[in-house]
């Protein structure tokens, strides 16, 4: 009998042919100064295909939400042209795949913004990281505290690009909020410390997110949206005096709006599960009526294992499909993985992107 892991689901209203999701990874490979996406990431999407769900890397909503160079965005017509390519050749492979939306807010430099201004963010604090620009990696700038009146505007641009995901020929979007980036800015303590409607407490804090999710829902229904969060990331400088109070507020919000799913970075992002005391992400997940998508650090038996539980009802797998289009297949077969070149993750050219083996060309060597 084969694992639950490798079944088909609905989620939303996407079919999967299975539960392992392709997690959003930024690969800085589009065109700097468009934002458009190339023929590799058309080969390189399509390669991935055999994921149930395909999640893009993070992608711009506007100019404005660009934090690094050479990522792509979903904002303007040459963008969804370029990105049409790629929901084609996924379809065609027999996939699934949803846009992330992003707007970075204070995780920038003045290098990367329309004509050299300051990033934006709930407050005016500089984040403590480095972002990537044409001199590599380089602090990131201090940023100015949007005002309460562009508010709508940052909401108007979520607005958009869903309808130019749509009209690119995606399955779906996810809000990314997230890691550190523009919304998880606004719900964090750490970095909100704002006193009109979107500062202070936690209904306050919670509201740009939810009036996001608001809108996005009205411009595509719910059964087309998902929600990424990281409730205990420190990610991009961020942190809560009470991640679990506020995500505890956060989570049940969300059922109002019919969402696909909710996707969890459990743990730090790209690092340790391992939670402080009085921290569960067990107790966030039961808040949540619709499908839970799990992320960070799954191997095969703890996917197979958490999906058989009932624990979760998807997993995402970041890394591994980097080295390993055709991941789905290895996972089932259980077979041996290939390793990422981590020198080749972030920019260049086929190299590292879609030259890795798979299954059946490692049979032919």
């Amino acid at each position: 009998m084969s694992e639950k892991l490798f079944s088909p689901v609905t989620v939303g209203a996407i079919e999967a042919k299975n539960r392992v999701v392709m997690a959003p990874l930024t690969r800085n490979r589009a065109d700097n100064d468009t934002g458009e996406v190339g023929e590799l990431h058309v080969e390189y999407y399509a390669q991935r295909a055999g994921a149930g769900i395909i999640i893009t890397e993070a992608t711009q909503i506007s100019p404005e939400g660009k934090g690094y160079l050479a990522t792509p965005g979903i904002h303007s017509e040459g963008q969804v042209a370029a990105w049409k390519k790629v929901t084609d050749a996924v379809h065609k492979a027999g996939g699934k795949i949803v846009i992330q939306l992003w707007h970075v807010g204070r995780i920038s430099h003045t290098s990367l913004q329309p004509d050299g201004q300051q990033p934006v963010a709930p407050s005016a604090i500089t984040a403590d990281v480095k972002t990537f620009t044409a001199d590599g990696f380089e602090p990131t700038s201090e940023p100015r505290a949007l005002e309460t009146d562009e508010i709508p505007r940052v909401i108007a641009d979520y607005v958009h690009a869903t309808k130019m995901a749509k009209k690119a020929g995606f399955d779906g979007v996810e809000v990314h909020g997230a890691n550190g980036y523009l919304l998880d800015q606004f719900l964090k303590t750490k970095t909100n410390k704002r006193d009109d409607q979107y500062g202070g407490s936690l209904e306050n804090r919670a509201r740009l997110l939810l009036e996001v999710l608001e809108a996005v829902t009205n411009a595509w229904d719910g059964a087309h949206v998902g929600l990424r969060l990281s409730p205990f990331s420190p990610a991009n400088d961020v942190d809560d005096e009470n991640p679990q109070e506020t995500f505890e507020y956060v989570i049940p919000q969300l059922n109002r709006f019919g969402l696909a799913y909710l996707h969890m970075v459990e743990g730090a992002t790209g690092g340790s599960r391992d939670l402080k005391e009085g921290e569960s992400i067990a107790i966030l997940r039961k808040m949540f009526d619709g499908l839970y998508m799990a992320n960070n650090g799954y191997d095969r038996d703890l996917a197979i294992k958490t999906v058989e539980d009932g624990a979760v009802d998807l997993i995402a797998f970041g890394r591994p499909f980097i080295a390993n289009p055709d991941l789905v297949k290895r996972l089932e077969r259980h077979t041996a993985l290939n390793k990422g070149d981590s020198n080749t993750y972030y920019g260049g050219g086929a190299a590292g992107y879609t030259d890795y083996p798979f299954l059946e060309e490692d049979a032919v060597e």
